[in-house]
């Protein structure tokens, strides 16, 4: 069985999340001891405590969201007694989680990696002014048919597909009046639902433009190590070891599409058969037989996750 670690993005946070880690185990809350170093600013008790409308910004959501993973790859590695190459194939992250594979894959620093995405969730945030863009779910049409949505729906205003997440499951993101214009296109097209989502930002697209630029100022200033295993980039659904190619990568995947879909069936070619979702929530775990039914998914969020693992290694 070929294992790879898979990490979440924005929206799997919750007030309360990685607690029981940290109560259970040193390793995990020297991970978020590091983070709130890094950072100058108590983000565990920002997780442990709330409130919620803080721990969602997205500044906040983006360190918050890396450090949970981060911690219970740090746990799995110290309770197992093996390393994340001993471990996982490959590692791979959903839009902000594609930061915490690579701290996970030792790619990047912990400090480092909570410096560059506090960075990140305030550029993108910044971006756009509120109100001016925004996102939305089309369930039931595939990729194809959900560019034709956008590219109809534009108007010479931007309207992208910016999440390509499952088969019948693909986000929006574009100027907000393009975007009302697509959810009513989308209904006449066959969608089963087409919602807008509960974001601040139009995440993902050509608007991210300012964003983009700041990620490129900061990672070209920040040590990036070859990952210990190869890392499924979301902007190109393939294997990336060179440091050099990852830099670019993330400065591109601010503005580019996350190509989840493809990045699943492209773990299957490299005999992939189970991926398990480190942090918070179930998101991921729970897309991956809607993706390809021959695959399995599974969630290690807090300390009974983790005897589940242990005990299936």
């Amino acid at each position: 069985m070929a294992r790879a670690f898979v990490f979440p993005g924005q929206g799997s946070q919750a007030v309360g999340m990685g607690s029981d880690l940290a109560d259970a185990f040193a390793v995990a809350r020297e991970v978020f001891e590091e983070v709130d170093d890094a950072l100058g600013q108590s983000l565990s008790r920002l997780m442990r405590e709330g409130p919620e409308d803080e721990l969602t910004l997205t500044e906040n959501a983006q360190p918050a969201l890396m450090a949970v993973s981060l911690a219970v790859v740090r746990v799995l590695e110290s309770e197992s007694g093996k390393p994340l190459s001993e471990l996982a194939s490959c590692v791979a992250g959903h839009s902000l989680g594609e930061y915490s594979a690579l701290a996970a894959a030792r790619a990047l620093g912990v400090a480092d990696t909570a410096k560059l995405l506090k960075l990140r969730g305030r550029a993108m945030q910044d971006a756009v002014p509120v109100g001016q863009g925004a996102m939305a779910a089309l369930l039931g049409l595939d990729l194809e048919q959900a560019e034709e949505v956008a590219a109809e729906a534009a108007q010479g205003d931007i309207c992208e597909a910016a999440n390509d997440n499952a088969p019948g499951q693909v986000v929006i993101s574009g100027g907000t009046e393009a975007i009302l214009r697509a959810l009513d296109i989308a209904k006449e097209k066959g969608a089963k639902r087409a919602v807008l989502l509960p974001v601040s930002a139009p995440f993902h697209c050509g608007m991210m433009a300012p964003a983009a630029d700041a990620m490129g100022r900061a990672l070209a200033e920040t040590v990036i190590q070859p990952p210990s295993v190869p890392l499924i980039a979301n902007i190109s659904a393939a294997r990336s070891v060179d440091p050099d190619t990852i830099r670019r990568q993330l400065v591109e995947q601010v503005c580019g599409r996350v190509r989840w879909r493809e990045s699943v069936l492209a773990m299957k070619e490299l005999d992939i058969d189970t991926l398990v979702e480190l942090g918070a929530g179930k998101v991921l775990s729970g897309l991956v037989r809607r993706i390809d039914r021959e695959m399995t998914g599974s969630a290690v969020n807090g300390p009974a996750d983790v005897e589940a693992f242990l005990g299936s290694i």
